[in-house]
């Protein structure tokens, strides 16, 4: 899942952004309002971590242009982390359309436990567990298991593998599975994805019990479905 933090604090914004990653969350950055303001105009993210006190743009109007659109972009669910904390600047924040408001200083692990809780109510799924086969994949702790025991992946492994099983039965394009993996400062292209896919097929057929296989549907995208016994 790719998330806009917007923080110009450079020192934060790193320390924050790592620890998204290592949580195998796709993370991009922004140092200033009018730069966030861009990106969520033509981008599509699942979560907006967003500072207030922003260089050419204040936080509050991002918000409110954010939410000014509509569609599935303006939906997007926003976290606001800031120093401003007092009543006021909570309830003003949450008025314009913020889903939740985390006060400086905090603790990392509320940070990626509140990120994780809006990212499951974005999905609009109540399962917690994801399963296909013998893979499943644990929402909270964000961890694939695979006939019972932890399956090793790479944290693109893990982005391209999480956004199949969470569409069971639906076919993904290589676009949008590129959208959802890299970020736009990757030197990437969109030929990686069947490098990925073809690592994830053999940690897959290493367990011919599992069940689990991804299926390549030639024009359309790649599908995740139970491999018949």
């Amino acid at each position: 899942m790719r998330i806009l933090l917007v923080e110009d604090h450079v020192e934060l914004s790193h320390w924050v952004s790592k620890a998204l990653r290592d949580a195998n969350l796709t993370v991009e950055c922004a140092a200033t309002g009018a730069d966030a303001d861009t990106l969520l105009h033509t981008q599509d993210y699942a979560l907006v971590i967003l500072d207030l006190t922003l260089p050419r743009m204040d936080g509050l109007d991002v918000l409110r242009r954010l939410r000014a659109r509509g569609g599935s972009r303006g939906g997007t669910p926003v976290l606001i982390l800031t120093a401003r904390g007092g009543l006021e600047d909570r309830v003003q924040g949450l008025n314009e359309g913020a889903d939740d408001y985390l006060a400086k200083p905090f603790e990392l692990a509320e940070l990626e436990a509140r990120v994780k809780a809006l990212l499951r109510r974005r999905s609009g799924n109540e399962a917690l567990v994801h399963r296909c086969g013998q893979l499943s994949f644990d929402t909270v702790s964000r961890m694939f298991s695979y006939c019972g025991e932890p399956l090793g992946l790479t944290p693109r492994e893990h982005a391209v593998l999480e956004a199949l099983i969470a569409r069971p039965g639906r076919a993904l394009s290589k676009e949008k599975l590129f959208q959802e993996v890299f970020a736009l400062e990757d030197d990437v292209n969109l030929d990686a994805i069947e490098l990925y896919v073809h690592r994830i097929r053999k940690k897959l057929e290493r367990r011919p019990d599992g069940g689990a296989s991804i299926v390549t549907l030639r024009g359309i995208g790649y599908l995740m479905q139970e491999r018949p016994a």
